[in-house]
């Protein structure tokens, strides 16, 4: 931007009057398009202080109470992949200001320390400090965006933001007794609806089949399996070192977690199509269509662009704008449909724009219903497959997303370079957030391609 600055005062120069007459200084001076330096699409920033992702980790994620971290403790969980930020990227751990972790089911205080533990673990000092938030199923990717505003708003140029669930640990439960004032307010009542009642909801209301259900969710299995097969996901995953113990023995055996242990690689329609309704007797939402219960944790670290560049850190992707809104929570599982659009806009962007789609499979029925809804190109979506297959460990899932998005647009290079990731949220809402691959600007040239001359007066065609 300087440079560009230094060009347009030397034009400047040679623009001024050389009449004795216009001897006294001139009004004309250089100064930053308060435009921002694109065209294209929204800046809302100098190129150096852009917020973008130079590293994005996440365990397996493994099936509650079953799986591979039946028996591990969550902040044993948080520590490896907060240990791989530091050791991957060579960071100085003091560096961070801080670290924002997303958990839900947990009990606020108990989380915030098993947090704080697990940064000691991971090899940071108690300089850093550490802190929780809780969105619901958005809770990892609200952390993501906690730090990133933080880091626009000048706070620190360095952090973290986590996600971490142990749903054997911390199962989905009420704790006391329910306001008995929640009765006079409709939508203060549906607050209280299982998740998979809003998916009977949803599917009722808007006419979304069983097949179409069953269907998503086989292709999920599909695309996580191929994922997985071809080592994908190496990339993202963090191994962890942990203990299983027999149930009925009691033997404890020390193993390392490295795959997704949910993902069904044979899952057929057939075999979907025979399991019962669980929240209906004559619906439509079933386990095998539904997201799975998990156990993890994800780390993603964000800088300053300035400072990547000068720690010589590669860019991964870099961090546009994030929304989050409210919707009826009957029918929580459409808040992508109406996030997704408001975060692209507030990136200056169209939904053509964008190439890649991260969105949170917690009901095939939502998830079909805002692909739909919203005319998005199957091709584009869930990739590597999503949490039907994957898991869904609420709190971990927007880090876990992250990883698996921005992994993926560095693969496909040059012919992928937005990427959206969205998810619904329970008690009637949604989030969106909107990245951008971590090599496609530079300071001076960062104008999306335009196919046609179609920026032209209408006196000038």
């Amino acid at each position: 931007m300087e440079k560009a600055i230094n060009r347009q005062s030397i034009l400047l120069h040679h623009l001024r009057p050389s009449s004795s007459a216009y001897s006294h200084e001139s009004s004309l001076s250089a100064s930053v398009c308060l435009a921002g330096d694109s065209a294209s699409y929204q800046r809302t920033s100098v190129f150096g202080d852009d917020v973008v992702i130079v590293a994005a980790y996440r365990t397996a994620l493994c099936k509650s109470k079953r799986g591979g971290f039946k028996d591990t403790y969550p902040d044993d969980l948080l520590a490896p992949v907060l240990k791989a930020l530091i050791e991957k990227t060579n960071l100085n751990p003091s560096e961070v200001g801080d670290i924002v972790v997303g958990s839900v089911l947990a009990p606020g205080s108990q989380r915030a320390s098993e947090c704080r533990m697990a940064a000691f673990y991971a090899g940071f000092p108690e300089t850093v400090p550490v802190r929780t938030v809780n969105r619901q199923c958005s809770s990892g990717l609200q952390a993501v965006a906690d730090v990133a505003a933080a880091i626009r708003a000048g706070f620190y140029d360095t952090g973290i933001g986590a996600g971490l669930e142990s749903m054997t640990v911390n199962p989905m439960a009420w704790d006391g007794s329910v306001n008995p004032r929640v009765k006079s307010m409709e939508n203060a009542q549906n607050c209280l609806l299982p998740m998979g009642v809003t998916s009977e909801n949803v599917a009722h209301r808007f006419g979304v089949s069983r097949e179409e259900q069953d269907k998503a969710a086989v292709e999920s299995h599909r695309k996580a399996a191929a994922a997985t097969a071809s080592g994908k996901f190496k990339d993202e995953i963090i191994p962890v070192s942990t203990k299983i113990i027999d149930p009925k023995t009691g033997e404890e055996r020390t193993v390392t977690i490295s795959v997704d242990d949910g993902i069904r690689p044979n899952t057929t329609q057939a075999d979907l199509g025979k399991l019962k309704p669980v929240f209906k007797k004559d619906g439509t939402t079933t386990a095998g269509n539904s997201s799975q219960v998990s156990d993890g944790a994800g780390a993603v670290l964000l800088m300053k662009r300035s400072v990547a560049m000068q720690k010589g850190l590669p860019i991964l992707g870099v961090f546009r704008t994030f929304t989050a809104v409210g919707v009826d929570p009957a029918i929580m599982g459409v808040g992508p449909a109406v996030a997704i659009p408001a975060a692209v806009k507030a990136a200056g962007l169209e939904l053509n724009d964008i190439d890649l789609f991260e969105i949170n499979e917690a009901f095939a029925s939502q998830f079909v219903y805002c692909r739909n809804k919203l005319g998005l190109d199957p091709e584009k979506i869930n990739v590597n497959g999503g949490a039907i297959a994957i898991g869904h460990p609420l709190g971990t899932t927007g880090a876990r997303c992250v990883a698996t998005l921005l992994h993926e647009m560095k693969r496909r290079g040059k012919d992928c370079r937005f990427g959206v990731i969205s998810m619904c949220i329970g008690t009637g809402m949604g989030a969106a957030a909107v990245f951008e691959r971590g090599d496609c600007v530079d300071e001076l040239c960062n104008a999306k391609k335009v196919e046609g001359i179609n920026l032209l007066s209408k006196d000038a065609r």
